[in-house]
């Protein structure tokens, strides 16, 4: 089953770092290496808006369906109101700025990067609401649910209480043997999963839930044709809103599989794209798939091929059809 690629008049020229659905509509959020933010209107297929700026963009979120927020490799985390278009500064990083996220139910924005620290902004007043929260290295991925602010350092995962924010109130060490790439929250906000560098992701609580009473891990890309295992990096985490439990995980050789938390097994395997995948993510209601198949700066091998984005109408019967096509791969 092909999905439909998204055609840009001016094609994306270099690396996609992140892609996000908007919260409640079918706009998707683009950051690239290229130096430039994208908002795609799905729905309508057409290109809403497109900001240059001056550094490559390492990471892109929305704060609500009229603003979003870049991170960038030149340390700033910036504020866009698609709307006016028109754009506002938060403050700067002293290195990379990695990663950027926002708090609904707090109404904050935080950042972290390459000079282990964790800011905290509010975009109507200038500069960090707080002093700077430090880490022990570089942070490469995190993650915002409800009350809890998620941070991967190294092979571990810090917890903390947006509410207090002093410490991070749990430290969770991960079972696996390489660093984090990505971290994502579970749907209930009381737990993650974590992807790797070598390919494994783990998946632990913080406080109980319904959709796992313990952590795990488990390597998620298929099998070569020799049947060994070789280290591949998973780039990307996305929980399904509309289906409790279930995940897909989108890694550097070009898969996208998709996973039930809770009975531990694999639900679909997509066909193998060209390109490592760069990004994944689900639409408000989990009916829509966006996948990034672009290199992504992580492996020599990659292609260095025009970056394209694919959207899955994602149903019972795409799923079944994706299920019998990976049963006859095996």
């Amino acid at each position: 089953m092909k999905a439909p690629c998204l055609k840009f008049e001016n094609p994306i020229q270099d690396a996609i770092s992140r892609i996000r659905f908007a919260p409640t509509s079918n706009n998707l959020l683009i950051s690239s290496w290229d130096s430039n933010l994208r908002l795609y209107d799905v729905d309508k297929a057409v290109l809403r808006l497109q900001v240059p700026v001056e550094a490559a963009l390492l990471d892109c979120c929305f704060e609500d369906e009229a603003v979003c927020l870049t991170s960038a490799c030149d340390g700033f985390v910036t504020r866009y109101d698609v709307q006016d278009e028109t754009k506002q500064l938060l403050g700067k990083h002293e290195d990379l700025a990695t990663c950027v996220e926002c708090s609904i139910a707090t109404r904050q924005i935080f950042s972290a990067g390459w000079d282990k620290k964790i800011l905290s902004w509010d975009p109507r007043i200038s500069g960090a609401i707080r002093p700077p929260t430090y880490v022990d290295a570089e942070v490469r991925s995190m993650s915002v649910s409800s009350t809890n602010l998620m941070i991967a350092v190294g092979k571990s995962v810090l917890i903390y209480d947006l509410r207090y924010f002093n410490h991070p109130v749990q430290a969770k060490k991960s079972c696996m043997d390489f660093h984090i790439r990505c971290l994502r929250s579970f749907s209930d906000s009381k737990g993650f999963a974590a992807g790797s560098i070598d390919g494994r992701v783990a998946l632990d609580t913080v406080q109980s839930s319904e959709l796992l009473d313990k952590g795990y891990a488990f390597h998620c890309n298929p099998k070569s044709k020799d049947g060994k295992k070789y280290l591949c990096a998973v780039n990307d985490i996305a929980f399904n809103p509309g289906a409790f439990g279930t995940f897909v995980t989108g890694s550097n050789d070009g898969h996208v599989i998709g996973w039930n938390a809770q009975s531990k097994k694999r639900q679909f395997e997509m066909p193998r794209y060209a390109n490592s995948v760069a990004g994944v993510s689900y639409n408000f209601n989990g009916q829509l798939l966006a996948v990034a198949s672009s290199h992504a700066y992580h492996e020599a091998k990659e292609i260095e091929e025009e970056p394209k984005i694919f959207v899955h109408a994602m149903d019972e019967g795409f799923i079944a059809s994706m299920s019998a096509g990976s049963s006859a791969r095996k």
